[in-house]
């Protein structure tokens, strides 16, 4: 991090880019985690943090996966393996596909390898463009290209293998596709606030209409006097 403690207004150089290539994504490590790379053809490769060496700030970096053709880096996990929560990872296709797998299905390789199958890509699922480790304390926001964005309760996915298709998490129209998907804090649903909310309004409707009732009531006897006084 000292590499990057004097910052300026047009940022600083983290990692000289090759031509052809681009900058996916970028974590903060406590040089005790495991990485998981995943790839948009559904593969992913776990390793040590510590099987990459600290280099410059503007070096071009060491190979992490090794790709096979026409495939390409989709996203990083950072696994913190020395904390007590043991956290899954999910992984996610563009047509709608996703999957909850444990961690410990994801076996240690040394860095560079071809990894492991993550998701079982088919024509069905679409090209996996998601990879994030997840608890039941995290919902999934998922935003399609049309707009449209739907959330998940992670705690209602429960853990597949592997090697496997995944489940539907949403149904997509036409030529529609998932542009994004994040994690975000788990929160409780509102229904028992709605619905006290509802029964409060009923209350007060009830109390409202009582009122009318006694004021239309009292206006009847008020006239039927005053029919009374004329006659």
């Amino acid at each position: 991090m000292r590499e990057y403690s004097r910052p300026r207004s047009n940022g600083v150089n983290a990692i000289t880019v090759r031509e052809g290539d681009e900058l996916v994504t970028a974590a903060l490590t406590n040089g005790q985690c495991e990485i998981i790379l995943g790839s948009k053809k559904g593969y992913a490769t776990r390793f040590n943090e510590k099987g990459v060496r600290a280099i410059g700030r503007t070096g071009s970096g060491v190979r992490g996966i090794n790709l096979r053709d026409e495939d390409e880096l989709i996203g990083m996990v950072c696994a913190d393996t020395t904390t007590e929560l043991q956290e899954d990872i999910m992984v996610v296709s563009e047509n709608g596909y996703g999957k909850r797998s444990a961690l410990e299905d994801y076996r240690i390789t040394s860095r560079g390898g071809k990894g492991v199958i993550s998701l079982n890509v088919t024509e069905k699922t679409g090209n996996m463009i998601a990879i994030q480790s997840v608890s039941d304390a995290n919902d999934l926001m998922i935003i399609n290209k049309s707009g449209l964005t739907i959330r998940i309760g992670l705690n209602t996915l429960r853990t597949m293998g592997r090697n496997t298709q995944g489940v539907s998490l949403i149904k997509l129209k036409g030529d529609d596709a998932i542009a994004a998907v994040s994690k975000i804090d788990h929160e409780e649903d509102e229904v028992g606030e709605n619905e006290s909310d509802g029964e409060n309004a009923e209350s007060t409707d009830e109390k409202s209409a009582e009122n009318l009732t006694e004021e239309n009531k009292s206006e009847d006897n008020s006239t039927e006097n005053n029919n009374i006084e004329e006659q």
